[in-house]
């Protein structure tokens, strides 16, 4: 994969740093890139700009690096929300599409929610305007704009030690909260929520000084037992709760209030509800503070909670939970954001380390209640119908590749992981190296790589096809190699460059990847190049494990056979949701619906990786439903990005919609006309649902809704 991409412009080549600045090529403006995420946002400026490093200090929130440069004005490629705040931070302006806000001459700081996390401070009169395209942002007259950006990357700020005592465990997991940014409200905006410190097991308990956890006068009493501590960690790292054995599981804080953990519902359900109600409360409470936004949830319970926000903002967090606790959950059940992830984790000793990155993402921890079965009892009755009249798969081999499997139980959430043995049905396999891999994934310039590998001719359509599709977007630049007819050797090469994304194209078995001088197992690479991979061949799972564990991050692999025609269309239909910024779990949810055969893949690694990201909001899928003669419903469902995750706000680009809504994966309904339908989808290209089928936006052809 190529590196070099645009000159950073004095600022970036530092190695340690996550962010870069450069001149765009005419050099009439910036394009910031978060080399660690891969991800790019350009400003567009009136003249050519010389960008000069300046100190991040200066701007009042946290930025991984500034840079100055003069201009009369800034615009940006889409619309997306900006705050504007005056010189000592109050709030004056949170402006969406169709927005025009004038401020006199002044100190402001705003705040834009791109793709970036990007702040631009200025001595000047600021003029902010948006349509349905772009946002504009004049200082009537050229001034020095000072431009900050902050990497949405996060990384563990130290080891803990932990023997296998779960008392010791309980001491780790204490300090997960050292890793809050705040305390306040706030903290359930996911930038505000750091990255756990990592768990190592050995000998003796040792936590490295530094590492300071607030007191919040929240504690968990639990049993000394894996089980209860793992279901627990999310919870105590939000929280920011002591974790202390105890005969019965409860929350107690040092007010007196206490709260039973062992209910008719059960721990995990109620550890569940609780984590989910607090979260979502805070989402409500802190609209008192930096973000004074309309938020839909909070007008839509409002009415019926007996609460004084503006009071309860400025309470220690004991007090907040104790009165959040006060409400019964059916009062806010209904408003409460689809979460985006449950974990299954096994209750095993090993499972220790991977604890921080469930935490990390805020999971609904469950613990297993099924076994891994054999090969033969799990089986999907579509792939069999399909398999029946079917001449051409992707198998290289007589036989099947024998494993065991697991079912998880459902979950009321976005996606599923499964921590623990077996290769897990309608659940991505999450693994220690694959979140060790994603810690380690180094800043890059340049491109995004993407490599193409076809090893079949017959399979040529979808070569073709996914060459076009990762080539299709000017916006967002892409290098792509594509190979055809490799030897083992020349796979072996291929497997070991850094590349951002691998497509294979051929056929796979117990023995490897089918060359065109027999089989290259992947278990013999000392290293893995590609950060992500699709491995579109029949069952390839053991082939994505040996990478992930060779140093990939996440991958799509299958777990039997697939056939020909319906892998050409999930290889086609991933490609393009990769494109479009959607993550690799949530980009297989989605593709799963398209496809009788979509059962058959899976993620293995980190499926909270993704390799694009959309100029404006959040990856989303639309589904569109007629009415009337000029009458539709849409039904707007929006994914987790590396940007957008739980507690982000997002709000749709409709003419008459001012309120944020909390990101969700659940779908929000709006009523429109045509005209109206076809200027919301115009706005960008998004997989829409049409009687249960995907039709991409920009091939949408509205004569036939």
């Amino acid at each position: 994969m190529s590196r070099s991409g645009r000159r950073a412009a004095d600022v970036g080549d530092d190695d340690g740093l996550e962010v870069s600045f450069a001149t765009l090529d005419d050099g009439v403006g910036l394009v910031v890139t978060d080399l660690v995420e891969r991800h790019r946002f350009r400003l567009f400026t009136d003249v050519p700009v010389a960008p000069t490093p300046v100190d991040p200090e200066t701007h009042r929130f946290p930025v991984d690096a500034a840079v100055a440069v003069d201009a009369a004005s800034v615009e940006l490629p889409t619309v997306v929300s900006v705050y504007v705040r005056d010189a000592g931070g109050e709030m004056l302006a949170e402006t969406e599409h169709f927005a025009s806000e004038e401020f006199p001459d002044g100190r402001y700081s705003l705040e834009l929610c791109g793709p970036i996390k990007l702040y631009l401070r200025v001595d000047a009169p600021v003029t902010v305007e948006s349509d349905l395209s772009r946002t504009r942002i004049e200082f009537d007259g050229e001034t020095t704009v000072r431009v900050g950006a902050r990497s949405h990357h996060e990384e563990p700020a130290a080891t803990i030690t932990t023997t296998e005592d779960p008392v010791d465990v309980m001491a780790a997991v204490s300090e997960f909260a050292s890793a809050l940014k705040t305390t306040s409200p706030e903290r359930s905006y996911p930038t505000l929520r750091g990255h756990p410190p990592l768990l190592e097991r050995g000998e003796r308990l040792a936590v490295p000084d530094g590492i300071t956890t607030p007191d919040t006068g929240v504690r968990l009493e639990l049993p000394p037992e894996y089980r209860s501590i793992y279901v627990a960690a999310p919870l105590s790292y939000y929280l920011a709760a002591d974790v202390v054995p105890a005969d019965q599981p409860r929350l107690v804080t040092d007010r007196g209030f206490e709260h039973d953990l062992d209910t008719v519902r059960g721990f995990e359900t109620e550890v569940e509800r609780v984590l989910k109600q607090t979260f979502f409360l805070d989402c409500v409470t802190r609209t008192e503070g930096f973000y004074d936004v309309d938020l839909h949830e909070r007008a839509a319970v409002e009415d019926d909670l007996d609460m004084d926000f503006e009071w309860l903002y400025d309470q220690p967090l004991a007090t907040q939970v104790e009165r959040y606790l006060s409400v019964p959950f059916g009062t806010v059940e209904d408003e409460l954001p689809e979460w985006r992830l449950t974990s299954h984790v096994a209750p095993d000793p090993e499972n220790v380390e991977l604890l921080p990155f469930v935490t990390n993402d805020l999971a609904v921890v469950r613990t297993p209640r099924t076994q891994p079965e054999p090969n033969s009892e799990v089986q999907t009755a579509a792939a069999d119908e399909f398999f029946r009249d079917s001449t051409f798969t992707r198998s290289a081999a007589a036989e099947g590749t024998a494993r065991s499997y697991v079912q998880p139980e459902t979950a009321d959430s976005l996606e599923q992981s499964w921590i623990g043995e077996g290769a897990p049905i309608g659940a991505s396999k999450a693994t220690t190296s694959a979140f060790y891999n994603r810690l380690d994934r180094s800043p890059a310039d340049g491109d995004i790589g993407i490599t193409v590998v076809c090893n079949d001719p017959r399979m040529a359509d979808e070569r073709d096809v996914v060459g076009d599709v990762y080539d299709g977007r000017d916006q967002l630049p892409f290098d792509v190699r594509v190979h055809h007819g490799l030897s083992r050797a020349e796979l072996r090469e291929v497997l070991s460059v850094e590349t951002d994304l691998l497509h294979y194209i051929g056929h796979i078995d117990h023995e490897g990847f089918d060359c065109t001088d027999g089989k290259l197992d992947a278990t013999t690479l000392a290293t893995a190049g590609p950060d992500a991979f699709l491995l579109n061949a029949c069952q390839s799972y053991e082939q994505g494990a040996a990478l992930i564990e060779a140093g990939a991050i996440a991958g799509v692999v299958t777990l039997s056979d697939v056939i020909n025609s319906g892998a050409v269309r999930m290889g086609r239909l991933l490609a393009r949701l990769f494109n479009r910024g959607f993550t690799v779990g949530s980009a297989l949810e989605v593709a799963r619906d398209d496809s009788i055969i979509g059962d058959q893949y899976t993620v293995i690694g980190d499926s909270s990786l993704s390799l694009a990201r959309t100029n404006s909001g959040p990856p989303n899928v639309c589904a569109v439903h007629r009415r009337g003669d000029d009458e539709y419903e849409l039904e707007w469902e929006t994914h987790p990005s590396t940007r957008v995750g739980m507690g982000s706000l997002v709000i749709p680009f409709l003419d008459d919609e001012n309120e944020q809504y909390l990101w969700s994966g659940g779908s929000k309904t709006f009523d429109l006309n045509r005209d109206e339908l076809r200027q919301f989808l115009s706005l960008e290209t998004v997989p829409v649902k049409i009687d249960g089928s995907i039709v991409w936006s920009d091939e949408l052809d509205f004569s036939d809704l």
